[in-house]
C-alpha cells in the first residue's frame, strides 16, 4: 500500500485513524509501545512500512514511544504550527501517515527525539 487511495476507516481502529489520518495524539503514557523495549522492528500500521530500528528507541519519560533516529527514506519531515508551536510533524513517508513530532532535544548523539504515538505503530519481533 502506498500513497492510493484507501478506504482507512474500514482498515483502521477509530483510534489509529484518529491519530494516522487526522493527525491526533494519544494521551501520554496510555500507548502500548511506550514502555516496550523488545528487538525487533516498528512499522507503520497503516501500511507497514518499516519506520524505526528498536535499537534506536529510548526512555524519554515524555510519555511516548521515543526514538533517536528514523529508518533511511522512511519519514518525511513537515512545519507544524498548531497549537501556537513550532514543531516538525513527522509522517511515514509511504503512505502519509501522521506518526508525531520530532524535536533537537534527545539524549544520545544524534541529539534527536522522534515522539510517536503508539497508535501509528505496529512492532515485528527480530527472529531468533
Amino acid at each position: 500500500m502506498s500513497k492510493e487511495k484507501i478506504d482507512w476507516k474500514s482498515k483502521l481502529s477509530p483510534e489509529a485513524y484518529e491519530v494516522l489520518r487526522e493527525k491526533g495524539t494519544e494521551p501520554p503514557h496510555s500507548g502500548q509501545y511506550n514502555m516496550h523495549f523488545e528487538n525487533g522492528t516498528y512499522v507503520c500500521k497503516g501500511c507497514g512500512a518499516e519506520l524505526f530500528d528498536s535499537k534506536t528507541k529510548f526512555d524519554s519519560g515524555c510519555g511516548w514511544p521515543s526514538f533517536d533516529k528514523a529508518k533511511e527514506g522512511a519519514v518525511r519531515y513537515e512545519p507544524d504550527h498548531s497549537l501556537g508551536m513550532k514543531r516538525v510533524e513527522i509522517l511515514c513517508n509511504n503512505c502519509d501517515g501522521h506518526l508525531g513530532h520530532v524535536f533537537d532535544d534527545g539524549p544520545t548523539e544524534t541529539g534527536q527525539r522522534y515522539c510517536v504515538n503508539s497508535l501509528s505503530l505496529n512492532f515485528n519481533p527480530k527472529k531468533p
